[in-house]
């Protein structure tokens, strides 16, 4: 085959399905239909999250699904989710809600949608935390999704799913540093050893992150939900690529309800418990 007639390797990286129209307007792809690196890297993540989402997605299509997107940003995933899923069912069987708190970018996605005809997207401008208890957000959705929304509004994230009776959670965490923090603060661990673990700020950053998710963890399986903890995508593509995917099951597990206080408490992070909140189920 000449070079003239070959393929462009940029093809076989986008799906047959996908609109390359909506990837120019996200501008993953230049006007050309080209890809650099970043964007590259950007869509294989996307993609490779929707692979995650997708049999999700497919055990609620007997039902009106309802999902949010918390930290939407440009709302890459709620748009990309909508071309490759919902536009396939008819509009009065689904909706996705994208939460966003800085007002230009919610502006920008609503101009999207109505300009691609999606119209069973809705953009919020509000914080994470704030869309727990407003009024124009279901009392129950199906989906609640976090894609690197930043420290603490991971933890807000989880809070609306749980207070929305969340079906499933798709979180990819990010930038966490408040366990960190308290842990350098807290000075009865000098003359212990265990303290090492995060005496220099490097591994301070290292160990309170993942902790932080051991936690989060821990607190959806004392909620009911049946969690799994894997890798987004390799370390090559992104080094915030831990993905926590919960599904609800009605049974809280005392075993791991346990397990949370006694880590809270054996590191001294008991003020954290109302952060890590779960049902009482004792």
């Amino acid at each position: 085959m000449s070079k003239q007639n070959a393929p462009s390797q940029d093809k076989y990286q986008i799906r047959e399905d996908q609109s390359t129209e909506l990837l120019k307007e996200l501008h993953i792809l230049t006007r050309d239909g080209k890809l650099n690196q970043d964007s590259r890297r950007k869509l294989k993540q996307i993609y490779h999250l929707f692979q995650f989402i997708q049999p999700l997605l497919q055990q609620l299509k007997d039902s009106k699904i309802s999902l949010v997107d918390h930290g939407a940003g440009k709302s890459y995933l709620g748009f990309i989710l909508y071309d490759l899923f919902f536009k396939h069912l008819p509009l009065n069987t689904f909706h996705i809600y994208g939460v966003e708190n800085r007002t230009e970018l919610v502006e920008k996605s609503k101009e999207l949608a109505k300009r691609l005809g999606f119209s069973g997207m809705s953009f919020l401008n509000l914080s994470v935390s704030d869309s727990i208890g407003s009024d124009t957000v279901p009392n129950n959705i199906d989906i609640v999704t976090a894609l690197h929304a930043c420290n603490t509004a991971t933890d807000d994230a989880i809070r609306f799913a749980l207070n929305k009776n969340a079906k499933h959670i798709v979180l990819v965490p990010c930038c966490q540093a408040e366990i960190a923090a308290i842990l350098k603060k807290n000075k009865t661990w000098q003359n212990n050893v265990l303290g090492e673990i995060w005496r220099h700020p490097i591994h301070s950053r290292e160990f309170g992150s993942h902790i932080t998710n051991v936690l989060r963890a821990l607190q959806l399986e004392a909620s009911g939900y049946l969690v799994t903890v894997t890798e987004l995508v390799g370390f090559e593509h992104s080094l915030k690529n831990e993905l926590i995917i919960a599904t609800a099951t009605d049974k809280p597990n005392t075993t791991s309800a346990k397990k949370l206080d006694d880590l809270l408490s054996m590191l001294g992070l008991m003020d954290l418990k109302h952060r890590f909140s779960y049902p009482s189920i004792y």
